[in-house]
């Protein structure tokens, strides 16, 4: 068994980096604030505000609510639908991706720390297994980043989205900006690519001592000498020519 708790207190931090970024990246794909619309009719839209998510779009409104939403009229947005935009179903899709390798990657990073901080078998590959958990959460930052920088592109372009009826949405905004879901995201996405590169950045010492304290054998088979073995070991010689 290796000791070699001391090298990994970068990977620990590493991973509450993660943790929060796999975190906000959950909670940008379940809001709505992707896209901010205003509009100057308020005869639906009561508030002159709509907003537009990965999943769905809401909008306040005093005379038309929906009741799994109480206050807001809200219609999901089909992944499969004629309307719905390329970036749209990229956040659909790689969001969902991005959370299931970033998950990946954080249960590495649990497995590879507590080889770590428990004691690793020789044969355990701890450079590897922080390397793959590091490439599985740059993977996941990537994944996530696409679709964001992809509709924070079509925000600041003023793209719209044609909305079927149904959705009661405006064809065209009188403009619109980037909501709170994408900088979140964007955060999260960070976070992620942070925590990746110390994961991919980790390196064995030099030379590790066992959890006895002993020194590993060096290079050509023979161990450490030990002077304080070796002192005992010429008393003890002394003692019993001294008997004899």
């Amino acid at each position: 068994m290796t000791y070699l708790a001391h090298t990994g207190h970068a990977q620990l931090g590493a991973l509450s980096l993660s943790c929060v970024g796999w975190t906000l990246t959950a909670m940008a794909l379940g809001l709505i604030q992707w896209r901010v619309w205003l509009v100057s009719d308020m005869e639906v839209i009561s508030s002159g505000v709509a907003w537009v998510g990965v999943w769905r779009a809401c909008f306040n409104s005093h005379t038309l609510v929906t009741p799994a939403f109480r206050v807001m009229h809200c219609r999901y947005i089909g992944l499969t639908e004629a309307f719905t935009p390329p970036e749209i179903v990229a956040g659909q899709v790689l969001m969902l991706l991005s959370l299931l390798v970033g998950l990946c990657g954080n249960a590495g990073a649990v497995y590879a720390l507590r080889n770590v901080y428990s004691g690793m078998d020789k044969n355990f590959p701890i450079h590897l297994t922080f390397f793959t958990t590091g490439a599985l959460c740059l993977m996941a930052a990537t994944m996530s980043l696409i679709p964001l920088l992809w509709n924070l592109s079509s925000v600041v372009t003023n793209q719209t989205i044609r909305f079927p009826p149904e959705f009661k949405m405006p064809q065209a905004p009188d403009s619109q900006h980037v909501g709170c879901g994408i900088g979140i995201g964007m955060v999260g996405a960070v976070l992620m690519t942070v925590s990746g590169v110390i994961f991919c950045m980790y390196r064995l010492p030099v030379r590790s001592q066992h959890l006895d304290g002993s020194s590993p054998a060096l290079p050509d088979g023979r161990g450490k000498d030990n002077p304080a073995f070796e002192s005992h070991e010429h008393r003890l010689v002394h003692v019993k020519e001294a008997h004899l």
